[in-house]
């Protein structure tokens, strides 16, 4: 009896385990039909999004970059159509693809596939297989393909292989306006010049693209899921005139050799509107290859160089002597080669004899004792208001990055010889900018015009936003604009800048010779010329400097390489010649004809 009771005692633990156990089947059979019911029927559109998720990729559509045009429209620098070939090597593989041939179906394999692709990109057959095969989902292949190289990879269809469009900064002209334009970095980061300073106008938006890919990684044809389109960026349009400026590049990359400078540049301005038409360097950047010229001359030594200006630096002194010192062109003064003033001794650079002079015979033969008697008829304060007034010692915005303000302190810093120097242009610096934008004042009747190199924002449509011309300041008289440009004509007629003479034109300008600062005092000379022309009617200002030219100062002249680009100004925009003589003031007071040079 005991036997039989615990055969059915086991029997019914059995049963229960049994029937236990297909419960729980019951159940989790019910769970999973469940479950299947929500993802065919309840939840099928999101199983459906997350599927289509999984099928789509995104790239980002870049913006056509603007270009840099000069004022007659002329590209100066553009972008072209280029492309990153990328690959999602998870996708990479062996694959079939239709052969037109024999019109079937044919089996490609990886290896032969990446044995053409590396003829067409004309890569190393192991770095291309490098990049392409692996587990990463996007791997940069080759950069800055042609559309044809990019058409010929994608033919092959290899699964996975993508193309990117990107775009290529080209700058037709090579190393013309360089420093100007700037350039941008491999990766199209803009790094200097117009390229960096106007990166918001020139860059657009970007837009992106999504489209559906097949389980293969090959793009389903017809199938683009959506596109935020990307906005092109500005063109910019220059004030330069890219053939003055490649003339007056030649023309201070000579000058400069000749004389074995460090450095040489132009500046070639519009005198009526101050519109920069050239700013030249004798050694510039070529943006497509900058490394190969000296950081020096990435930008506009014209604008970052500064130095003091010697005898140019008297245009401000007789201008506001002329304008608030009472002074007449035609006043007498006795000058000596060597004259004490305030326990100060002034020499002049070449010795002479005592004269009785004019004012405008000081200025034209640019001695410095007569600078220095002209500029005590106006106090220390007035003279330094006009010399800022004039923008000397301020910085000059054109647009650019690197303005050099120069130096220029106060009067009540002065010391008892800088007091002096500062009126015959020692004592303070300034650049070549600087100094065109001093004689573009002169020449535009005393009315001073901001220097201009933008012109005007072009939108992709075509349409323009012109820059609005510079307010005109009036610094000084149109008498005294005009006296200072007779004074001008002196120089060039019987003064010191014989070689700036241009036959059947009027032409005015003033010469100057700076002693170079280096470590531990000066060392060397800047010597610079700034010409306008015609002087009946004013159009153009020219302003050449030379840094540390060799050999001895007396042979140094640069005014003859103002005088070629003004000739080639003059003929390149059809300016008539002169109706009138050349005119100018006495040098002398007394029998001027016997007074020796």
């Amino acid at each position: 009896m005991a036997q039989a009771s615990d055969a059915r005692s086991a029997t019914d633990v059995t049963g229960r385990r049994l029937r236990l156990g297909m419960v729980i089947a019951l159940v989790l059979l019910a769970v999973l039909g469940l479950r299947l019911v929500f993802i065919q029927g309840v939840d099928a559109s999101g199983n459906a999004q997350d599927a289509m998720k999984e099928r789509l990729r995104s790239v980002t559509v870049a913006p056509d970059r603007g270009s840099i045009l000069d004022s007659q429209g002329r590209v100066m620098a553009a972008s072209v159509a280029r492309y990153d070939l990328v690959a999602d090597q998870r996708l990479v593989k062996d694959f079939r693809r239709w052969d037109a041939e024999s019109a079937s179906m044919v089996d490609v394999s990886l290896s032969d596939s990446l044995d053409r692709l590396s003829g067409i990109l004309g890569m190393d057959r192991a770095e291309l297989e490098a990049r392409m095969v692996g587990d990463r989902p996007y791997k940069v292949v080759s950069k800055g393909v042609t559309p044809e190289v990019k058409d010929q990879a994608l033919d092959l269809g290899i699964p996975g292989l993508l193309a990117e469009p990107v775009t290529e900064r080209t700058y037709p002209n090579g190393s013309v306006a360089g420093s100007i334009l700037g350039f941008v970095g491999g990766d199209g980061t803009p790094l200097e010049g117009l390229e960096l300073s106007q990166d918001e106008q020139l860059s657009g938006e970007p837009g992106k693209r999504t489209y559906e890919i097949s389980a293969d990684g090959v793009r389903i044809p017809n199938a683009e899921f959506s596109e935020e389109p990307a906005v092109d960026g500005q063109d910019v349009r220059l004030t330069i005139d890219q053939d003055v400026q490649w003339f007056a590049q030649e023309a201070i990359a000579a000058k400069t050799e000749s004389y074995d400078a460090l450095w040489g540049n132009i500046v070639v301005m519009d005198a009526r509107t101050g519109e920069l038409l050239a700013m030249a360097d004798s050694t510039t950047v070529d943006p497509s290859d900058p490394t190969a010229t000296d950081g020096l001359f990435w930008r506009p030594t014209a604008l970052t160089q500064s130095y003091e200006p010697g005898s140019t630096g008297k245009v401000p002194t007789f201008a506001t002597a002329l304008e608030v010192g009472g002074v007449e062109p035609t006043d007498a003064y006795e000058v000596p080669n060597k004259q004490e003033f305030d326990g100060q001794i002034i020499n002049d650079s070449m010795p002479h004899d005592t004269y009785e002079m004019t004012t405008a015979g000081i200025f034209t033969r640019s001695y410095n004792t007569g600078t220095v008697q002209v500029a005590q008829s106006v106090d220390d304060q007035t003279r330094y208001e006009y010399m800022k007034k004039l923008g000397i010692g301020e910085h000059v915005d054109i647009g650019l990055p690197g303005s050099n303000k120069g130096i220029l302190v106060p009067p009540e810093q002065w010391d008892g010889r800088q007091r002096l120097t500062t009126m015959f242009g020692q004592g303070y610096t300034q650049t070549t900018l600087h100094m065109a934008q001093v004689f573009q004042t002169i020449a535009n009747g005393g009315v001073q015009r901001r220097p201009q190199l933008i012109d005007a924002y072009i939108d992709p449509d075509g349409s323009e936003h012109v820059q609005p011309d510079p307010e005109g300041t009036r610094i000084y008289s149109e008498e005294t604009a005009e006296e200072m440009l007779r004074m001008m004509e002196g120089v060039v007629q019987v003064g010191t800048a014989g070689p700036a003479k241009i036959p059947g034109y009027r032409v005015g300008g003033k010469t100057g010779t700076g002693e170079a600062a280096g470590v531990g005092g000066y060392n060397g000379y800047t010597t610079s010329f700034t010409g306008v022309a015609p002087l009946d009617d004013p159009r153009f200002v020219v302003a050449v400097s030379v840094h540390r030219p060799q050999g001895n100062w007396r042979n140094w002249e640069v005014e003859d390489t103002a005088a070629e680009v003004l000739s080639y100004l003059l003929n390149q925009y059809s300016v008539p010649p002169s109706d009138a003589a050349p005119q100018h003031y006495d040098v002398f007071t007394d029998e001027p004809q016997k007074r020796p040079w």
